[in-house]
């Protein structure tokens, strides 16, 4: 099983427009709702995979309870566990405009931070899972650094020492310069993620620097946090760079498309490289390499079922 764990959910509404441009005032064709969150987009591109998972999320106010409501009547093939935060989730809107190539641009609200007795009741919750339990961390984590998110991170430690490093992270800021320190299954980031990774925690390796091939930075990479087994680097339309444990960096290149929106691909990326390692065993090379389609088809707007932003 792959436990996923969002930290920043988000009540997300879609406008549709024939058109669209700034600075007028505009009625929609069409209006929808759906629930977004790095995590919560993995969970259901594993289970249209086939794979069981397990979507932990935190939700509080009435944004909080719509999206809620919302999963348990549209993803009765994800089991999402909630911890209620006394803190509103989040809320966004994409707007849609099909014209003569379809657009999407994405608007996401202020992150906001789940309450202490949330993160506790998760760290709880994750004490009492089975190690053996694949743990995905997804996306941004609002307050992470703070002390109310202490049992969380302690949590997590002790599942990493118990499960043999049986955590995935695909995550940013604060929390990836802390998981890079621990001995993780994977690290998947983007290349901008990279580059501040690299800035804020490589001083005194020149290797590291943006200037330099990926293969050199990656090695640069596993030197400096050497507990982190494999990396994944992703960088748009460019090759996705992934170093396995013990082997040399490597490349991929995504097939060329025409791009309607990037937004929820690296969440399909993800839960396919997921699928990939944890449920069919194969090498990181194999499993991003069965990955990539997925992931260009959503940028490519094709509408993958389920998935949004």
């Amino acid at each position: 099983m792959i436990i996923t764990l969002t930290g920043n959910l988000l009540a997300e509404r879609t406008f549709e427009f024939p058109s669209w441009e700034p600075g007028r005032t505009q009625r929609a064709a069409r209006e929808s709702f759906q629930v977004g969150g790095k995590g919560i987009n993995v969970s259901r591109m594993l289970a249209r995979l086939g794979a069981r998972t397990v979507a932990l999320c935190f939700a509080g106010g009435a944004t909080g309870e719509e999206c809620l409501r919302w999963l348990n009547e549209h993803e009765r093939g994800v089991d999402c566990r909630a911890f209620r935060s006394g803190t509103a989730t989040r809320a966004g809107f994409v707007v849609v405009a099909e014209g003569r190539e379809r657009t999407e641009t994405t608007f996401l609200g202020p992150d906001v931070a789940p309450d202490e007795a949330s993160l506790a009741a998760c760290a709880a919750w994750l004490d009492a899972e089975p190690a053996g339990h694949a743990l995905a961390f997804c996306g941004s984590f609002p307050g992470w650094e703070t002390p109310a998110a202490a049992p969380l991170r302690e949590a997590i430690s002790r599942r990493i020492a118990r499960g043999g490093g049986n955590v995935y992270v695909d995550t940013y800021g604060a929390p990836l310069a802390w998981f890079v320190e621990k001995p993780v299954a994977l690290v998947k980031i983007n290349r901008a993620e990279f580059d501040r990774l690299a800035r804020e925690a490589g001083a005194g390796d020149s290797a590291l620097a943006p200037e330099n091939p990926m293969p050199a930075r990656l090695d640069a990479a596993r030197r400096r946090w050497p507990a982190a087994r494999n990396w994944v680097v992703t960088d748009g339309p460019r090759p996705v760079w992934h170093a396995a444990d013990g082997g040399a960096p490597a490349s991929h290149q995504p097939p060329a498309i025409r791009e309607v929106s990037p937004t929820g691909a690296g969440d399909v990326l993800f839960a396919c490289i997921l699928h990939g390692l944890v449920g069919r065993h194969f090498a990181l090379a194999e499993a991003v390499g069965k990955a990539i389609p997925f992931a260009t088809t959503k940028a490519a707007g094709s509408g993958l079922p389920g998935q949004h932003s």
